[in-house]
């Protein structure tokens, strides 16, 4: 759709104009109704006896209707309500709640925005292009998991250095305008490892951890200390961005967890957390509500499609009972929902994120996100917004590397096709200050005094501004999984009395599934009345000094609105298809849209209004950037919030992303990307006559009132693509010498304990622990080595091996692969039969075991069994048992830039091979597609290197992308300038696609690859592996460092 494709009809007839004397255009000619900020509301008896005297000849049925709806109605339209008693969590009343929202600097605010994890993004200037795409989007805050395993990963040791440091997340988030909810666990959930907690805790603590024991609490505090330290120069009432803080995650009440609770509680107010302490529940438990540990503001999480893909048209309903269940346990709080689906996770062999997408995309957030608000939701953070990456050992056994989860940011950072819908919701949100406190009045199912709707397989619930009497009837299908079209009317009460609608239309329309929010008596700007509509409204609000309202709607329905025009205005944009008629004792124009009306349409437009329409893709296309400009309620630090630090925005049409805009004279610069090149539509105030688009003028046809059309054209690269080398010059060596004969093991741990943490137990055996956890190898493939001076009779070994879902482990009798064994669950448990002659009688034999370690449970105990649960040598006996993982464990490990996660165990892995600089020049040349030199199973290690120069002032999305078939038996880790930014399960999927963001990959610079190849099968395996650009976008962020520590930095 061409946002500007309206240009000619501003030539065209105006066969419909309606002039002034026609529909009242000055301002004293508006109805009494009309919004002005902060004016007193008339009483009750004076709005009756001023309707009688301005409107005689229907003031009286009207009269009659509103006494009837008002003897059913205690909540009317027509008093402003007394403001309800605000609550503080007693430490600053810089933040404050009622029952319908949170206040911040005594003004009301509608939370609304996403999830992010810094962890899973660890280029620190990428953050800004996440915040900037969500608060383009209309969000006002984000919310943060922080993961306590990757900033405490040994005790006593914290690290919020490099990526982890929570520096660059607040300040970009302050840059951007969003607020941060801080949700420090230490349990997160989140599909990581462990839920969040640090390995080291789930082997070094006997105590039940998110309880009150004492060895759980003396690991813990230490970071959430370290957390305090990190936060509290951001908090609000220091000038920062964040304005809550959750206690742990999804969890359930009772004594001690209550303690527990009370004990995070008092640590964050000793440390001076003063803003709101929160908490989600993960189902309708009631928890943390009242009795001990009860926190300030109760949430709960929604996620009302589940996590299974797999079939993504197939939904589930709609919950029900969302207002029911807030105002028996909390309704003396405001509605929030902590988490929010706006995805899903996907697991191994599962469909892709493509279907997850789909699960959730448009439609869904359509019916599902209205209806949160239709239960009066006034808190709500979507998760997740973007989701990431699982690199390294990040993931717990249930999700592989990509943590895309179907947002609407892909991982590598594209805005997916569902972004459009979360845009047109909350621009609708930040525009709509009576959309902030609303009466829930009734729904379909118990009846909405005042209110008819005329088909019952429509669903109403009705929403009423007590002070402005707003209307908001948000209208669903019955059968909310409904692909039908419905059709019905509505009666509903206005400021002008009961009124059905449509008036000129036969009817409104779902289709199938769809959501409406159809609105009566909704102010815009400083005096704009939109009397009521049945299009759904995008923008409202003040651009210089017009009150500009911009609605849309479907294109296959009819649509139909009434407002108030003013000023002496044109209406160039109507056609056969888009009518306009007024009414001049009401001072009012109802606009009828027909099907088939796509474009930007110019419904009004004076010196003093302007009132656009359009399609719900061209509605898309348009930013509302906020423009830095004082307020007299500006608060220091909020300079760039809306609401709180600017009120000043403009429109721009037809760019990718803009991601910022500034007035400086007459000039309007906006920044943004571009991947085609587009037509330029920009409404901004009447001083600017010229635009920038990043830093350089755009030519420009101004159309008066700071409306401008022009051009923007997107630069060769975009046009053109960019290409990327070939890799090819593969070096490979051998990454297996643990079985061969003579290898020294010397170094490696002695595994001899006889207890552990874990909640498994040694089965069999002679008692020993052979869990790579409870030796400081908890990350990513650990190796055992189980020796025996044989007899000659020894014949298998008998092993139950726990890795987590998924895992897989390969064992040799000294030089000769046996199997390798694989399982869905988190064990398995096989008879390893030794090949004949395998065995060398009168020498010590060596049983090899490579595991996969997946990663953690997410489990009430997080003290998950990884390694070998039970051995037995089938004639003879083991002696002495060695593991090995990465290089000094979770307390020496040499790489504090990558941290924890990044390394496993493999001998390449612990030489630095993977790592930039390492010398390959005497290994043997081979291609990767000819697979491990012995044909077989074993582990082999590819290197190559290449050179990216790709231009500047781009942003510029590039994947590793394997053979797209999911049937080789092979597993391999992709390294990329030393970090771990895949694992790939050849012969279980789906993910055959691996994103790495510039930061990780150098953009201008020499490029190290290695690949980590695990054949499991005595099989050859033949991989590919080849550089594909995703997406090509003028803009971006700006200069993006590399930092990815070499060989000579930490192994020389």
């Amino acid at each position: 759709m061409d946002p500007a494709g309206s240009r000619d009809k501003r030539n065209g007839a105006h066969d419909l104009f309606l002039d002034e004397k026609d529909i009242g255009g000055h301002e004293h000619d508006l109805p009494p109704y009309a919004y002005k900020p902060r004016r007193r509301r008339l009483g009750l008896l004076d709005d009756i006896m001023l309707l009688w005297r301005r409107y005689p000849s229907w003031a009286l049925p009207a009269l009659l209707t509103f006494c009837l709806v008002t003897l059913s109605w205690p909540l009317t339209s027509s008093t402003a309500a007394v403001e309800p008693p605000r609550k503080t969590d007693g430490f600053t009343d810089v933040v404050s709640w009622d029952n319908y929202t949170l206040w911040l600097h005594d003004q009301r605010m509608f939370l609304h925005g996403g999830e992010f994890h810094n962890f899973r993004i660890p280029v620190p200037e990428l953050y800004l292009d996440i915040f900037q795409k969500m608060a383009a989007a209309g969000l006002n805050h984000v919310s943060i998991y922080v993961h306590m395993g990757a900033s405490n990963p040994a005790r006593g040791v914290l690290d919020f250095n490099d990526w982890r440091d929570l520096t660059p997340v607040y300040e970009a988030a302050a840059q951007t305008g969003l607020f941060v909810i801080v949700r420090p666990g230490p349990y997160i959930n989140a599909e990581t490892s462990a839920g969040g907690i640090a390995h080291w805790i789930t082997t070094e603590v006997a105590g039940t951890v998110r309880t009150n024991a004492t060895d759980w609490t003396e690991a813990y505090e230490p970071y959430i200390d370290g957390v305090i330290k990190e936060s509290e120069p951001y908090l609000v009432t220091n000038g920062g961005p964040i304005i809550a803080f959750q206690i742990d995650n999804e969890y359930f009440q009772d004594e001690v967890r209550g303690q527990y609770f009370e004990q995070l509680k008092a640590q964050y107010r000793k440390g001076n957390i003063v803003v709101p302490l929160t908490y989600n529940d993960p189902n309708q438990r009631r928890a943390f509500i009242n009795g001990t540990g009860a926190v300030d503001i109760y949430g709960l999480d929604g996620y009302p499609q589940a996590f299974d893909c797999s079939n993504p048209t197939v939904w589930k309903p709609v919950a029900t009972d969302y207002h029911q269940y807030h105002a028996e346990v909390n309704p003396s709080q405001p509605w929030y929902m902590p988490e929010f689906q706006a995805g899903a996770f996907d697991p191994w062999v599962g469909p892709g994120y493509d279907a997850c997408a789909q699960l959730t995309g448009s439609d869904f957030m359509d019916v599902f996100y209205k209806h949160n608000y239709a239960a009066n939701t006034k808190l709500v953070s979507y998760y997740m917004f973007y989701g990431g990456t699982n690199w390294g050992g990040l993931a717990f056994p249930g999700v592989y590397t990509s943590y895309d989860y179907g947002a609407a940011i892909r991982e590598n950072r594209e805005l997916r096709d569902k972004y459009d819908e979360m845009k047109r919701q909350n621009i609708f949100i930040r525009s709509s200050p009576e959309f902030r406190k609303t009466d829930w009045v009734g729904e379909s199912s118990t009846g909405i005094p005042g209110v008819t709707i005329s088909n019952s397989a429509a669903y109403g619930t009705l929403l009423s501004n007590p002070d402005s009497g707003t209307n908001f009837l948000i209208v669903r299908q019955t059968n909310s999984t409904s692909t039908a079209k419905t059709k019905f009317n509505v009666t509903i009460p206005t400021s002008k009395g009961a009124i059905t609608i449509p008036k000129t239309t036969d009817n409104i329309e779902l289709n199938g599934r769809q959501s409406k929010i159809i609105i009566t008596d909704y102010h815009f700007g400083d005096k704009g009345l939109l009397y009521y509509t049945t299009a759904s409204v995008f923008f409202a609000g003040k651009i210089g000094t017009r009150d500009v309202l911009f609605l849309y709607g479907a294109s296959d329905q009819s649509h139909e609105f009434s407002f108030a025009p003013s000023g002496v205005g044109i209406a160039p944009g109507l056609s056969s298809r888009v009518k306009m008629s007024g009414t001049a004792s009401k001072g009012l124009a109802t606009v009828t849209v027909l099907p088939d009306t796509t474009g930007l349409i110019t419904v009004w437009e004076s010196t003093s209004q302007l009132v656009l329409f359009a399609d719900p893709v061209t509605a898309a296309t348009f930013w509302a950037p906020v423009i830095r400009s004082p307020t007299p309620a500006t608060h220091r630090g909020l300079e760039s919030f809306w609401q709180f630090g600017s009120n000043m925005t403009v429109l721009v049409g037809g760019p990718y992303l803009v991601r910022n805009a500034t007035i400086s004279g007459g000039t309007l610069a906006l920044h943004g990307d571009l991947n085609a090149s587009v037509p330029l539509t920009v409404f901004a105030p009447e001083s600017v006559d010229a635009v920038k688009w990043n830093g350089e003028f755009v030519p420009t046809l101004g159309l008066g009132a700071g409306a401008l059309q022009g051009h923007v054209a997107a630069s060769a690269n975009v046009r053109n693509g960019i290409s990327v080398p070939e890799l090819k010059d593969w070096k490979h060596a051998d990454s297996l010498p643990e079985i061969q004969s003579g290898f020294d093991d010397s170094a490696w741990v002695v595994a001899d304990k006889t207890t552990t943490n874990a909640v498994v137990k040694p089965l069999f055996g002679d008692g020993r622990v052979l869990y790579g956890c409870d030796y400081g190898f908890c990350e990513n493939i650990v190796l055992y080595r189980g020796h025996f001076n044989a007899t000659g009779s020894e014949t298998g070994a008998n092993l139950t091996i726990y890795g987590g879902e998924f895992f897989v482990a390969s064992v040799w009798i000294n030089d000769k692969f046996i199997d390798s064994v694989y399982s869905t669950t988190d064990h398995a448990n096989q008879l390893f039969t030794f090949p004949e002659g395998a065995v060398v009688a009168g020498e010590d034999n060596v049983v090899t075991v490579v595991l996969d370690n997946m990663g953690l449970d997410e489990d009430p105990t997080e003290n998950s069994a990884r390694g070998i649960a039970g051995f037995d040598l089938v004639g003879g006996t083991f002696s002495d048992w060695k593991v090995q993982g990465k290089v000094g464990g979770y307390l020496n490990y040499p790489d504090k830039v990558r941290g924890l996660f990044n390394e496993g165990g493999l001998f390449g892995e612990r030489e630095g091979w993977h790592l930039p600089g390492f010398d390959t020049s005497s290994w043997a040349a081979r291609e990767l597609s000819a697979g491990l030199s012995n044909g077989g199973a074993g582990v082999g290690f590819f290197v190559t290197t290449f050179e990216l120069d790709f231009p500047t002032g781009m942003d510029i999305h590039v994947s590793f992308q394997f053979e797209t078939t999911n049937e080789q038996p092979y597993r391999a880790l992709l390294f990329v300038n030393g970090w771990q930014f895949g694992k790939r399960a050849a012969n279980v999927g789906p993910q055959t696609k691996f994103p790495v963001p510039q930061g990780i990959l150098d953009y201008n610079g020499k490029n190290t690859v290695a690949l980590a190849l695990w054949a499991l099968d005595d099989i050859a395996v033949s991989p590919s592996l080849e550089l594909v650009v995703d997406g090509v976008y003028d803009g971006g962020v700006g200069p993006i460092a590399s930092k990815s520590p070499t060989y000579s930095e930490l192994r020389a």
